[in-house]
């Protein structure tokens, strides 16, 4: 199995389809989708939500949120 990279960031936008922006440091903006577990118990995130997000070694552009932490 892959290492993932767990950050926490900050929702700026929701977009269609379940995805959201999310920025990280102030500096690297990234684009996450919701990952299954957060869908099938209902979580809704909104705009300023605090998100803990997993991220590949490989694409640091895309991610996975796994938790909101508000």
């Amino acid at each position: 199995m892959e290492a993932q990279i767990e950050l926490e960031g900050l929702v700026l936008a929701v977009l269609a389809g379940t995805m959201f922006c999310v920025e990280i440091n102030k500096s690297l903006r990234v684009l996450a989708r919701v990952s299954g577990k957060m869908r099938r118990n209902f979580v809704r995130l909104a705009v300023g939500d605090r998100v803990k997000m997993q991220l590949s070694p490989y694409d640091l552009s895309k991610g996975r949120i796994v938790f909101r932490l508000n």
